[in-house]
């Protein structure tokens, strides 16, 4: 299959890169980034989560978050809802788009959410046709898409099962993930070939840790199928409490670096990108994991 010609990226920095940072981010800080990125030309970027500030403190500012944020025309800003008080919460605050999320392993699932891959599914299902409801765009994330911390190989079938069911909840488009970042370029392509059989790809969308360095050959082989949105993090931002060692999701400089190369359009200008990662960077008060971008400022040093 051709390569496709533009490509969307979802920069997920300001949410699942900063969701687990014990340090405290100020709202200001992270819309700060917002703004930085959006500037960039990113036009997808996740601003928030709407989750209990018990289990994950870092996202306790989300509405002042979402206040805050210049809304550039052109520009979506989803953010990530559990249940329907967090929807509730996201609707108050302004959102148009939200994210709700299934696993494809059992034992991550009652980890994450305390509930069955099903259970957690047709709780999701109340919260995206409510949404859906109220005029809301919704996407669905699948998480361990190609191995899981507790149970190690995912069968592609239980993917297909989460996807299938994510579709006909409403779903707009289906992100197939490694949470943990042990895939491979063969796990992606079966993987999403498997699930291509019942839902279009051009409705599916890579979201790739790169803990074994494989983040930008698992997105190459998505590309070969078909697959045109992608989720990044500026900087190479988070990682994953449920798998020790693992990394952040491949960093947007990166992917920006190798679709450049592949002549494949994405509207968002490099020098930017890598002074919004040097911005959060410096707050955060450590280096960048980008290697593009440490590349390009040694280059200009």
């Amino acid at each position: 299959m051709a390569l496709p010609k533009t490509v969307r990226i979802l920069e997920v920095g300001p949410r699942d890169g900063l969701q687990n940072e014990s340090t405290p981010v100020p709202a200001a800080v992270k819309i700060e980034l917002i703004h930085r990125l959006q500037d960039a030309g990113l036009k997808m970027i996740e601003a928030t989560a709407f989750v209990s500030p018990k289990w994950v403190p870092q996202m306790a500012d989300n509405a002042e978050v979402m206040a805050g944020i210049r809304r550039k025309p052109g520009v979506n800003y989803p953010v990530l809802v559990p249940n329907m008080k967090g929807l509730e919460g996201a609707i108050a605050a302004g959102a148009e788009e939200v994210v709700v999320f299934g696993a494809a392993s059992e034992k991550f699932s009652q980890r994450n959410t305390n509930c069955s891959i099903d259970e957690g599914l047709a709780r999701f299902e109340a919260v995206a046709q409510a949404a859906i409801a109220r005029g809301l765009r919704v996407r669905g994330d699948i998480s361990v898409c190609l191995g899981c911390p507790y149970e190690g190989e995912v069968d592609p079938a239980v993917v297909v099962h989460v996807a299938k069911a994510l579709d006909a909840m409403g779903c707009y488009e289906i992100t197939i993930c490694d949470t943990i970042g042990t895939g491979t370029a063969g796990k992606t392509r079966r993987v999403i070939e498997s699930v291509a059989k019942h839902i279009p790809v051009e409705r599916l969308a890579g979201h790739f840790h790169d803990t074994y360095s494989q983040a930008l050959t698992n997105m190459y082989a998505a590309l070969e199928c078909g697959v045109a949105t992608f989720d990044c993090s500026v900087s190479g931002l988070g990682g994953c409490p449920y798998a020790k060692g693992a990394t952040g999701n491949v960093a947007t400089e990166d992917v920006l670096y190798l679709l450049d190369g592949l002549g494949i359009e994405t509207g968002i200008d490099m020098n930017k990108l890598i002074a919004a990662g040097d911005y959060i960077c410096d707050f955060l008060g450590r280096p960048t994991l980008s290697r593009v971008a440490r590349a390009i400022r040694a280059k200009a040093a």
